[in-house]
């Protein structure tokens, strides 16, 4: 980290007035389809970090989305095609000039009075990610329930207390966030990979409660079941990348646990007293140690990553 970061402004000034950062920031706007919102978000941003350059990403909207950032005063990227939230992220920070980039959602629901409050922070942090902080920050009850299984799900598999990983409200270190681009997925995953990277390559994370806004209009294109299955899958993915033992350790274990009770049952229940072998103890057993041995195969692999990384 340089150390012009070190140096940030002081945080008893008046929450809304403008502050000049000591690094330059960017502002990257994934937007679909948002054309009555995108404008007064845009300019909101603006009030806050009025040196920023403030990039929209339209992700080939049908309505008047490009046109109302660009009379706001953004820098619009318009892609032909919809790819997804997370494909237009990664095109913003490949844009982006900053040293610092903020993503922000263009429906109104994260409110751009919080940039500073994660701004501040950025001298000890790598990311820092606006986190709603109790229930009633949530969308329903639904959602809350199953962010909050990802959330634990995602502290045991990192070993980083994890509190709302699918917030895409964020600041984060460019430099960094760039090692990882390449393994964010093109919908709405990328919250849940960038902070999962972070967190088991050894970044520093933060994250900073905030009031989330109800969404102020369109529709949400977040399938509860479809996106909470593939979260769970791309976490999977993530820490089978960087901390394998931590998903083949308790498989094995736990094939070799159901080995040990086939016997059991065997010896105690179905022949007692005679020691013999079922078939599905010996393929639970065999399959224990393929598994276990995998995994620190992948463990291995996984270290030479970080090897080429820091060289």
């Amino acid at each position: 980290m340089t150390a012009e970061l070190l140096s940030i402004p002081d945080t008893d000034a008046e929450p809304d007035a403008p502050r000049h950062w000591p690094f330059s920031i960017s502002v990257v706007i994934p937007a679909f389809n948002e054309g009555p919102r995108v404008g007064s978000v845009v300019r909101a941003v603006r009030a806050q970090v009025p040196d920023a350059e403030i990039i929209v990403v339209d992700d080939a909207s049908s309505d008047d989305t490009a046109a109302q950032a660009a009379s706001a005063g953004a820098r619009v990227i318009s892609r032909p095609h919809n790819l997804g939230n997370g494909a237009g992220v990664r095109t913003g920070i490949r844009a982006a000039s900053g040293d610092v980039v903020i993503v922000i959602d263009a429906d109104g629901q994260h409110n751009p009075a919080d940039i500073p409050r994660l701004l501040r922070h950025l001298d000890r942090y790598d990311m820092v990610i606006a986190t709603r902080p109790d229930r009633d920050s949530h969308e329903n009850l639904v959602r809350w329930l199953g962010n909050s299984v990802l959330n634990a799900l995602g502290t045991y598999l990192s070993g980083f207390p994890m509190r709302d990983l699918t917030s895409g409200f964020r600041a984060m270190r460019r430099e960094v966030m760039l090692e990882f681009l390449h393994l964010l997925p093109n919908t709405f995953g990328w919250p849940m990979t960038s902070a999962m990277a972070f967190a088991k390559a050894g970044y520093h994370i933060r994250f900073e409660p905030v009031t989330m806004n109800k969404r102020q209009g369109g529709r949400s294109s977040q399938k509860l079941f479809k996106n909470g299955v593939r979260n769970i899958l791309i976490m999977l993915r993530m820490v089978s990348m960087f901390a394998p033992l931590r998903v083949y350790f308790p498989v094995a274990l736990a094939m070799f646990a159901l080995s040990l009770l086939s016997f059991a049952i065997s010896y105690f229940i179905t022949d007692v007293g005679r020691f013999r072998v079922p078939n599905s103890s010996v393929g639970l057993f065999v399959g224990a140690i393929v598994v276990f041995m995998f995994g620190l195969l992948a463990e291995q692999i996984a270290g030479l990553r970080f090897q080429r990384r820091d060289l």
